[in-house]
């Protein structure tokens, strides 16, 4: 199977690193095109991999990833539309773009895939939504599956549910920097050296996600287990709670979905 990205940029980039450190492909059967001549050039330094015209890309993949910002996703498919295999899996990878949009865009029916994935895919931790369209065949779907599981989890989810991802996971590693640094701009303020404070405020995060991931328990009970009575974690969590931290981050999600779904 012969993959083609046609775009690369930091999310394109981490799944190319991704499937090629666990040999999901060989760098001989993948592709990349980009806009810039300075990408052009670091593709095959940078990856190991063929850099190609947007066009030779259409022509030769079986898989052809679309990794252009949404804006863009017009003016290159209107570039490549006949030129794609007529059993090529394509997968979108852009907010807002449905699956309906999609084929009428192509202007021919094709097998469409839209996935959400987020840059932790960089040290193989992402988290993808996948939507596949009517004409993907589930081994199709179980070999897509396996190129995004290369560098991260996956989920399978129903169309309408995929702007929620975009909200949820896709742009979600932003507000946890956030809160990261703004964890370590607080312990730099009580005198810890920054980078010792990013290192305590990162690892805790990592920590507490894997422990939902893993415990199967509810957040709101493992909350719970650190809230001593009259002990410090519950001080914190109150002057959250008085500073709208649950409701700001609702609205922050609620904000992104929305604009995923305008887009």
């Amino acid at each position: 199977m012969k993959i083609g990205f046609i775009g690369c940029g930091n999310m394109a980039g981490a799944m190319i690193r991704g499937i090629l450190d666990q040999k999901a492909a060989l760098p001989e059967d993948m592709m990349a095109s980009a806009k810039s001549e300075k990408t052009m050039q670091r593709i095959p330094a940078e990856y190991g991999i063929c850099a190609v015209s947007n066009e030779k890309a259409a022509r030769e993949s079986d898989v052809l990833f679309l990794a252009v910002k949404p804006q863009f996703y017009e003016e290159v498919i209107l570039q490549i539309k006949e030129l794609v295999k007529e059993n090529a899996i394509i997968i979108a990878i852009a907010p807002g773009k449905t699956l309906l949009w999609l084929e009428e865009t192509f202007a021919r029916p094709l097998k469409l895939v839209r996935a959400m994935p987020n840059t932790p895919a960089l040290v193989g931790e992402a988290m993808t939504g996948i939507c596949p369209g009517e004409r993907v065949t589930q081994e199709e779907l179980s070999y897509v599956l396996s190129l995004f599981e290369s560098f991260g989890r996956t989920a399978v989810v129903p169309e309408r549910l995929m702007d929620v991802v975009t909200g949820v996971s896709g742009s979600s590693p932003a507000y946890v920097f956030l809160f990261i640094e703004a964890m370590a701009d607080a312990a730099v303020a009580e005198g810890m050296p920054r980078a010792q404070a990013y290192e305590f405020a990162a690892q805790a995060v990592l920590g507490s996600a894997k422990m939902v991931l893993e415990s199967g328990q509810h957040p709101g009970a493992l909350k719970d287990m650190v809230c001593s009575p009259g002990g410090t974690t519950i001080q914190a969590v109150r002057v959250l709670e008085e500073k709208g931290l649950r409701s700001g981050v609702i609205e922050a999600v609620c904000a992104c979905v929305d604009k995923a779904r305008s887009m």
